[in-house]
């Protein structure tokens, strides 16, 4: 499929690039590995975050190095960009591995509830087994790849766990970035009483060279590795191979216009007093991509542009092809100038890549359930 012939070119891409700079990043990460070694053994409970688009490539592999405490929990948070039906599945899956696992949107206070509520859980548990007196106090570490968001979830939870244990003071803050690998250090922050539990915020850590180009193209199109390695149009390229081949966009349908709706709106444009039509134009053709005038415009232009489609979507030459009368649609439709179409495409792709990360244009999953036929 031409999905993943464009997955596999960018992430060889990607690969060569990260060894490029192989001496730079190997110190870092090296900083970071060790800083997670040295502690790693004082914790009761590991917590690992993945982004719920990429459940198995999002996995923290250097957790299969160190020796780890009995209870784990993985969670895949910006569940909300991954769309709650399909995280559940998810779930379902690794409780049927044996692995404790829950969905979580970091912004969704009750998300954080549930989540805290697992965390006692859990922690209750580990101090059933250990014959300990009643000043237990148990130490949590969350461990994930560059942007998860487990800084995000960290704050979540240590607001949350405060306002619950009625806790007065300051606030502590872990650094959220959506640039990977914003988190230098470890800090702790509580987010429980009776007993007490803290959490270790960790350094991201992500070692490529382990990883495949299949792999790779899911971070760097999920923003765990940084766009600047490849040219953005190449990712967004990815992007509408996977949109183009997914029922996603039939959820527009609605959005596109007859021609003779067409003209009757452009009929009742005409009868606009100048100070209704100049407000028309002031929010149909400002630059902000975000809003939802715009958003729409985007679905709709989607929407006609696949489902004009008189060829196999399954031929690579015919992908390439939409996707290239994608861009010009888009560039329409983002309000990009006519500038050079390299420039104008560049600034396309990256408007388009923030509406798909932030969940504008659909949720998807991008890996597939283990076992189950696509």
């Amino acid at each position: 499929m031409a999905a993943t012939s464009l997955g596999r070119r960018i992430g060889t891409v990607v690969k060569e690039e990260l060894r490029s700079k192989g001496a730079w990043r190997d110190s870092l990460m090296a900083a970071a590995s060790r800083a997670i070694a040295e502690r790693i053994s004082l914790a009761n409970l590991v917590v690992q975050v993945r982004d719920a688009r990429i459940p198995l490539s999002s996995e923290c592999e250097i957790l299969r190095n160190y020796p780890l405490p009995h209870k784990q929990i993985i969670v895949l948070n910006k569940m909300d960009l991954a769309g709650a039906s399909n995280v559940k599945a998810w779930v379902e899956y690794f409780r049927e591995m044996n692995c404790v696992s829950c969905g979580v949107n970091a912004h969704n206070k009750e998300n954080i509830r549930q989540l805290l509520s697992l965390i006692q859980r859990q922690v209750s548990e580990l101090k059933r087994d250990d014959q300990c007196d009643n000043n237990y106090t148990a130490t949590v570490m969350l461990i994930g790849i560059p942007n998860v968001g487990k800084s995000a979830l960290i704050n979540a939870l240590h607001q949350v766990g405060r306002i619950n244990a009625a806790e007065k003071g300051k606030l502590k803050h872990a650094t959220v970035s959506p640039e990977p690998r914003e988190t230098k250090d470890i800090r702790s922050f509580k987010i429980g009483s009776h007993p007490n539990i803290y959490v270790l915020d960790t350094p991201a850590v992500l070692s490529p060279e382990n990883l495949n180009v299949a792999v790779l193209s899911k971070l760097i199109l999920t923003g765990a590795v940084g766009d600047c390695l490849v040219r953005r149009k190449e990712v967004a390229q990815y992007f509408l191979a996977i949109l183009n081949s997914s029922d996603q966009y039939k959820k527009w349908a609605k959005l596109s216009m007859k021609d003779n709706d067409r003209s009757f709106l452009n009929g009742t444009t005409e009868q606009l007093t100048s100070s209704e039509l100049h407000m028309k134009k002031k929010i149909q053709f400002q630059t902000d991509h975000t809003q939802d005038c715009i958003v729409q415009d985007v679905r709709r232009k989607l929407f006609e542009t696949i489902s004009s489609l008189e060829g196999e979507i399954k031929c690579e030459d015919e992908m390439l092809a939409l996707i290239d009368r994608q861009f010009s649609a888009l560039q329409e439709a983002f309000h990009v100038s006519g500038e050079c179409e390299e420039d104008a495409h560049d600034k396309v792709a990256g408007k388009l890549l923030n509406l798909f990360r932030t969940g504008r244009i659909g949720h998807y999953i991008l890996d597939h359930l283990p076992g189950k036929i696509q």
